[in-house]
């Protein structure tokens, strides 16, 4: 069965996320560093293809009253991109927090956000494609 990716899109990294074949939980899968958009997306395809992915889920960051941010725009590009070079469903989740949800997550397990931005990212990712996962099993 197909899953979900779920994308925390960054400058520098990209953290990832994946459904279970039933679409229901998600969990960190990784996080790849985004040294240039040709690099990333061979990762993604490679990504795609060997987990069955049918859907992806990106967070998109807005200003805390709603707005669009540079980054914003930065993330509608990568979506453009996707678009371009997949043949799958994109969908956008509002992304505001999940960031500093993901830092509360470790510091509740006693883990140093500091010298884990990684997993930071891949943490966000899974708070994203879940809160998308949880919209359609209502």
């Amino acid at each position: 069965m197909a899953r979900v990716l779920g994308v925390d899109y960054g400058d520098v990294r990209v953290g990832l996320a994946l459904s279970d074949s039933n679409k229901i939980i998600a969990r960190p899968f990784k996080t790849l560093i985004n040294k240039n958009s040709k690099d990333l997306l061979i990762n993604l395809e490679e990504i795609i293809n060997q987990n069955e992915i049918d859907e992806i889920v990106i967070g998109v960051p807005y200003n805390m009253s709603g707005q669009d941010t540079k980054q914003t725009e930065k993330v509608r590009e990568f979506i453009a991109i996707l678009k371009q070079k997949f043949e799958l469903s994109i969908n956008l989740i509002d992304e505001r927090l999940t960031s500093i949800e993901a830092e509360g997550i470790m510091h509740k397990m006693n883990i140093k956000t500091g010298s884990n931005k990684g997993k930071i990212d891949k943490i966000a990712a899974s708070i994203i494609l879940q809160e998308h996962l949880d919209s359609h099993h209502v």
